[in-house]
């Protein structure tokens, strides 16, 4: 078995630290009830294979007093009674912009999700769920070591 997948590609900050910061400053001004927005970037992350994301996510989500059962059953947050509908409605969103090519995000899932934000909190939702894709794909792209992000932030 190879581990060649596991291989960072390029360090983009140091290649591209003028648009990585860019999108960091972006991503900080994204007013999102933390929870949320967790779950936001672990369902993303999932369906999009980012195992970089996945822990750092994870982590954050932990911090902030994510439990357990809500991080296991994310997967299938459709049939869990551990979600309730703002985060369905979420979480709805986010399954679609992340598959937008092959949803074009319906207008059932915009009006479910229109139904528990207002303009306001629907717009950063969006946001959100576009940067975590940002991230997803740089990550990936990259390959961003998973856990990698610590000691960076450290230093």
């Amino acid at each position: 078995m190879t581990t060649d997948h596991l291989t960072p590609r390029i360090d983009m900050t140091a290649h591209a630290g003028g648009p990585y910061a860019a999108m960091v400053r972006v991503s900080e001004r994204i007013e999102l009830d933390p929870r949320l927005k967790h779950l936001v970037e672990l369902r993303a992350s999932q369906i999009n294979g980012c195992a970089f994301c996945l822990d750092m996510h994870w982590t954050a989500a932990k911090a902030h007093g994510e439990s357990d059962l809500r991080l296991a059953q994310l997967a299938a947050w459709d049939e869990s009674p551990a979600f309730d509908e703002r985060e369905r409605a979420a979480l709805a969103l986010t399954e679609a912009m992340t598959h937008v090519a092959d949803t074009h995000v319906p207008d059932d899932v915009w009006a479910r999700a229109r139904r528990h934000f207002d303009e306001r909190e629907l717009a950063h939702l969006v946001v959100q769920i576009a940067a975590i894709n940002f991230w997803n794909r740089v990550a990936v792209a990259s390959r961003a070591v998973p856990a990698g992000y610590a000691p960076a932030a450290a230093a």
